[in-house]
């Protein structure tokens, strides 16, 4: 493989998209179960640090990247056989809708909504009330990110698989 512009594009399309995948997928299998042990307070304190750490740029490149990456690599492939720029389009359809608009207004809004809280001075009954409206559901609006990411990431691999097909004939 040469490394033409469109080479590097989709490469780093495809890595971008398989390590948000994998951020979901640990986040799904490791993180919220391990945290989910925690008591109440454990539970949302956890929340509140790993929300505010997380939020760096690399992050936001790694999170951001994939959507206009493969804007650019639809545009560039544009003349490529129709599977796969079928592939593509949907793997940024189900990315945009499924990881990055489900994150803005479903996870983002509870992360906020947990932030404004001094957890230090809430009453344990409080914490509670606090986390059954917070965690289930976060997680809920999770898997669909979860999913989607895995879906787009699949998706972007097929049509690795259809570009090097399309340069061995």
């Amino acid at each position: 493989m040469d490394f033409t512009f469109q080479n590097i594009v989709i490469i780093a399309l495809v890595l971008f998209t398989g390590l948000s995948a994998g951020l979901c997928f640990t986040w799904s299998n490791a993180v919220t179960p391990g945290i989910g042990r925690l008591d109440d307070f454990g539970y949302l304190q956890s929340f509140q640090q790993m929300n505010r750490t997380i939020l760096n740029p690399v992050f936001f490149v790694v999170f951001f990247g994939p959507f206009f990456l493969n804007l650019v690599t639809i545009y560039l492939f544009k003349s490529s056989s129709n599977t796969m720029v079928v592939l593509l389009i949907t793997a940024a359809v189900i990315y945009f809708f499924g990881l990055i608009l489900i994150t803005i207004f479903g996870n983002v809004p509870l992360n906020e909504m947990l932030d404004k809280v001094d957890l230090s001075t809430v009453r344990i009954d409080e914490l509670r009330h606090m986390r059954e409206k917070f965690e289930l559901k976060w997680n809920r609006w999770h898997s669909i990110r979860t999913l989607s990411a895995i879906l787009s990431f699949i998706l972007l691999l097929v049509s690795l698989m259809q570009s090097s097909k399309m340069d061995i004939q």
